[in-house]
C-alpha cells in the first residue's frame, strides 16, 4: 500500500499542479465518499493549510504537502499534512511537523490509537528519508546501523493527531494505515519547496542532490 499510494498521491499531486489548483481543494472536488472528504478537511483545517512554515534558516527551503489513502480500499481513511525543510547544499531533507486525520470507524482505545499513529509515522519517515537495503551480486551489504540508517530521536517531528470517531460504524484496524500516506505527503511537500519531483525513495541526500542539481 505504502508504494501505490506513494504513486497515486504524487501523480494526484502532479494533477493539481497542472491544473492550477490547490492541492487539497482538487482532491475534494474529485471525491464522493464523505469520510475521506472528512479527513481531508480535518487534516487541512489542523495543519493550517495551505499556509506552510517559514524556514528556520535562510538556506532551507520549505514546503508543505498533502495525501490521503483509505488503506487496502476498505479499511481506515487517513489524510497527513507534512511539513518539511529541504538544504539544496547537501541534499538533506528534515521533515518538522506531520498532521494526521484518521478514521478507522468506532474507536475503541483513543490512546492506543494515538500510538500507532505516532509509530506509523516515525517509521514511516524513517523509511522514506533513510533505510535502504543494498547488496552486491553475493549478499545483503546493508547489514549495520550505519549501513542501514534509521530515524535518530532528534530527528523526530511534531506530530499532530485529529481523531474522527464514528461509533455508528464497525472498527477497523488501524495499525498500518497511516503509514501509506506519509511518504507521498513529505514527497509533495518536498516539490512545493523546491518545485523538484522525487520519484526513487529513499530520498537521501545523494538522490536530492542529484535531483535539485
Amino acid at each position: 500500500s505504502p508504494q501505490n499510494t506513494f504513486a497515486n498521491e504524487s501523480f494526484m499531486d502532479e494533477l493539481a499542479n497542472a491544473a492550477g489548483a490547490d492541492s487539497v481543494e482538487f482532491r475534494l472536488r474529485h471525491i464522493n465518499d464523505p469520510r475521506a472528504k472528512a479527513v481531508l478537511e480535518a487534516a487541512a483545517k489542523k495543519a493550517g493549510w495551505p499556509n506552510r512554515p517559514a524556514p528556520s534558516q535562510a538556506n532551507l527551503k520549505s514546503g508543505r504537502g498533502v495525501a490521503y489513502v483509505r488503506y487496502d480500499r476498505t479499511e481506515a481513511y487517513v489524510a497527513a499534512v507534512a511539513d518539511v525543510e529541504v538544504n539544496p547544499a547537501d541534499g538533506h531533507i528534515r521533515v518538522t511537523r506531520v498532521v494526521v486525520a484518521h478514521d478507522c470507524g468506532l474507536i475503541i482505545n483513543p490512546d492506543g490509537l494515538r500510538n500507532q499513529i505516532e509509530g506509523n509515522v516515525i517509521q514511516a519517515i524513517s523509511r522514506t528519508l533513510k533505510e535502504e537495503v543494498k547488496f552486491d551480486r553475493a549478499m545483503v551489504t546493508s547489514l549495520d546501523w550505519r549501513e542501514y540508517p534509521i530515524l535518530r530521536f532528534p530527528e523526530i517531528p511534531e506530530v499532530v493527531i485529529e481523531l474522527i470517531d464514528r461509533p455508528d460504524q464497525p472498527s477497523v484496524g488501524a495499525g498500518e494505515a497511516t503509514n501509506s500516506a506519509i511518504p507521498a505527503a513529505i514527497a509533495n511537500a518536498i516539490c512545493n519547496a523546491t518545485n523538484v519531483r522525487l520519484r526513487t525513495i529513499p530520498f537521501t541526500p545523494e538522490r536530492v542532490k542529484a535531483a535539485l542539481g
